[in-house]
């Protein structure tokens, strides 16, 4: 059985305030007895009960048993956040990345499109190889060199100058900003 609380006052002005502090302990501890059986936070329960008063102050005053009031809104809430979580279900899978919204997409597709346009411009073999380098498929060095017809030690320093070539160009269609700033 749970302790007598004290009569609360009645000037309106402080009903308020002694209603929050009669009620608190009791609050604490009822919350945090329903919180394990519903999966909520007590935290979470206080929170929506003390909401409740307010709305309940501000309907019709103070409730006539306070105390009492206090314990079925506890248990309310708390049926209520079961029967949420019964209802809730979790995605599938997980949402997508809200960091790379349309505009990052369009911005990685720009720059996929610009490096396989420069690729394309490259001298000799070099368009053949970086795009076996490019490819999803991530192509062992002997493979690459079996699929283009060269020995597989002549495969480095040839990807070398591939891409140096391929650096140079695009250095050329982005322009690099001075140390300060100055294009």
């Amino acid at each position: 059985m749970a302790p007598s609380l004290p009569p609360l006052r009645t000037r309106p002005s402080s009903l308020s305030y002694d209603l929050v502090t009669t009620l608190r302990p009791l609050l604490a501890a009822e919350a945090s007895a329903e919180a394990g059986a519903c999966g909520a936070d007590p935290g979470d329960l206080e929170q929506a009960v003390w909401l409740r008063l307010l709305e309940h102050l501000d309907a019709g005053g103070p409730p006539a048993d306070p105390a009492a009031w206090l314990r079925a809104a506890v248990r309310d809430e708390a049926r209520r956040t079961r029967s949420t979580a019964r209802r809730e279900r979790p995605y599938a899978t997980e949402p997508a990345d809200p960091r790379v919204g349309p505009e990052q997409r369009a911005l990685r597709a720009d720059r996929h499109r610009t490096l396989y346009a420069a690729v394309r411009k490259l001298p000799g073999r070099c368009p053949r190889l970086v795009a076996a380098l490019l490819s999803p498929k991530d192509l062992t060095y002997r493979e690459i060199a079996g699929e283009l017809g060269m020995s597989q030690g002549s495969l480095g320093p040839e990807r070398s100058r591939c891409l140096g070539c391929l650096r140079r160009m695009l250095a050329q269609e982005v322009a690099t900003p001075d140390p300060w700033g100055k294009e």
